[in-house]
């Protein structure tokens, strides 16, 4: 975190908040990096106690998994909806709201006396989280001078990668130390800061964020939730196998996504206009996003079995080697938010793309005698690239939001990579388990599994490959 903290004094020198005036810019966007940092951890921590979770509360993997899905879910549910309702009441004021009820969500988790109060708590938590991953990035385009916003963008993918990295192995370390109720405790004084930190140094909401003619949307809201819930509820359960449970959710996801579209045509001050999509930076940037999540995610639901099962290492060396992209993408953050600075999004946003599309080719000709040394170098182009490809695409859309709109924007960015991970979770999945030939992966041979990996990231390199395509056609639209 010092190396972080003493990057920002040479990159937020100077504000463009008139507002900021005898504060310090570069503790404001460190604040906002913590809680994106706390966002990712939130997510990560918690899946190695999985087990023992099953294990205290004397319940089945189905039911113990809902610890994981209630967090994503009430943040995948919200998220646009917080953005917007931050443009109308205050970003800041609700922000350290939600890190104020973060903080008290991890003390409820911790102290859970049943499953059910567990789940509960982490709703709540993510519920937090929503409102910390969608104002953050809409804060970070009010509070640094546009110059330097690439940076901080980097700077906030950084965190949150390095937040995703930290999970499993801190978890680990506090679940073999203290019991399952560290991994929540731990996150109290992370929240505490980053609220003590926002308060103090982040600027004052201005009263241009309201106006009269505007005016929150709640059908809209509770449509949208609940067509996002059952949508990633449908991609979650059955772990990529599809039944009659997830046939059902997606059809209600349907329905509630025509609804959700004749009640914005209707409502005098729709929570989505949707001209907005008429923008077609915007609508690419989002449709990039999704993909290249998609594509990450890849090596996070392939990687375990084919580590252990292909490459036979045991499981405190698979969680090492699975560590490495997520702090290859922490490292690769700050310096490529400087080169976006420097060079532009379009070349950065490229240049990562060609990035991910060498790493998933990597993978494609990777042959099982290489071993470990040539997964990691394939995963590092993979992970390099996308954290490139964050930084600039998330700068490009940012600057094309109105001050008014730029936390909705915000939330519907970070809800185009959600919805990427997600889908490639259950996606990724199948076609890992159609190339192995078999749905019992524990099971599988290794050929079977060098077989799955080959065919998941000839996959993922077509999804490359069409990101690239969006990206070069919207350039192409955008100098005519």
């Amino acid at each position: 975190m010092k190396t972080h903290i003493s990057k920002l004094d040479q990159i937020f020198a100077e504000s463009n908040q008139a507002q900021m005036s005898g504060r310090s810019t570069r503790w404001a966007v460190f604040s906002l990096a913590l809680s994106s940092l706390l966002a990712a951890l939130g997510t990560s921590i918690a899946n190695v106690a999985l087990p023992n979770l099953a294990l205290v509360f004397h319940t089945s993997f189905q039911q113990i998994q809902w610890v994981l899905l209630a967090y994503l879910l009430a943040i995948t549910s919200v998220i646009v909806s917080i953005g917007s309702l931050g443009d109308l009441l205050g970003r800041r004021r609700l922000l350290l709201t939600g890190l104020a009820l973060f903080t008290l969500a991890s003390g409820l988790c911790a102290s859970a006396s049943s499953l059910g109060l567990l789940i509960f708590s982490r709703a709540l938590q993510g519920l937090a989280a929503a409102v910390m991953m969608a104002l953050s990035m809409a804060l970070v385009a009010e509070t640094v001078p546009k110059e330097k916003s690439g940076s901080a963008m980097g700077l906030l993918g950084s965190m949150s990668a390095l937040g995703t990295a930290l999970g499993p192995s801190l978890g680990g370390l506090l679940l073999a130390q203290f019991g399952w109720q560290a991994l929540f405790w731990v996150q109290m004084p992370l929240g505490f800061l980053s609220l003590l930190l926002a308060t103090r140094f982040l600027p004052l909401d201005g009263t241009r964020l309201k106006t009269d003619s505007t005016q929150f949307d709640p059908l809209g809201s509770l449509l949208l939730a609940l067509t996002l819930g059952s949508f990633s509820l449908a991609m979650t359960i059955g772990r990529g196998n599809f039944g009659v449970s997830n046939v059902a959710l997606l059809l209600l996801s349907l329905v509630g996504l025509q609804l959700f579209i004749q009640a914005e045509r209707k409502a005098r001050s729709p929570l989505l206009r949707l001209a907005l999509f008429r923008d077609y930076r915007l609508s690419a940037g989002l449709t990039m996003s999704s993909l290249v999540s998609s594509v990450v995610m890849a090596s996070l639901v392939i990687g375990p079995f084919y580590l252990s099962g292909a490459l036979d290492l045991d499981i405190t060396t698979v969680g090492l080697v699975m560590a490495c992209g997520p702090i290859v993408a922490a490292l690769v953050g700050v310096p490529a938010g400087s080169l976006v600075d420097r060079y532009g999004t379009q070349s950065i946003s490229v240049a990562g793309l060609l990035f991910m599309g060498t790493g998933c080719l990597a993978m494609v000709l990777l042959p099982i005698a290489l071993g470990v040394p040539a997964y990691l170098l394939s995963l590092a182009f993979i992970t390099a690239g996308y954290a490139a490809f964050q930084a600039a695409n998330n700068t490009a859309v940012m600057a094309r939001a109105r001050a008014e709109q730029s936390g909705l924007i915000s939330g519907m960015l970070n809800l185009s990579r959600n919805l990427g991970l997600i889908i490639g979770a259950s996606l990724m999945a199948a076609v890992f388990a159609f190339g192995a030939a078999t749905q019992n992966l524990l099971l599988a041979t290794p050929a079977a599994l060098v077989r799955g990996l080959h065919m998941s990231f000839a996959f993922a390199t077509a999804l490359i490959f069409i990101a690239l395509l969006i990206a070069c056609v919207s350039h192409a639209l955008r100098k005519k």
